[in-house]
């Protein structure tokens, strides 16, 4: 998954906002730090409000199950 088309399903998944939503982020968060490593996903966090939204922060490890 390219970081844009993560930009994109996250921004989705930011509007909705509910719990499952936020199990989607989760998943995209995932597949982001297994392609592209810890410093994309915190950026993600950290541009899109993840923290606000999910309570996601910079460092936490995302992991498919």
């Amino acid at each position: 998954m390219t970081l844009e088309r993560a930009r994109e399903l996250l921004g989705v998944q930011v509007g909705f906002g509910s719990g499952y939503n936020r199990n989607a982020a989760r998943l995209i968060l995932a597949e982001v730090q297994r392609e592209h490593g810890q410093a994309a996903v915190d950026g993600l966090i950290r541009e899109l409000g993840l923290e606000e939204a999910f309570g996601f922060r910079p460092g936490t490890g995302f992991k498919a199950p």
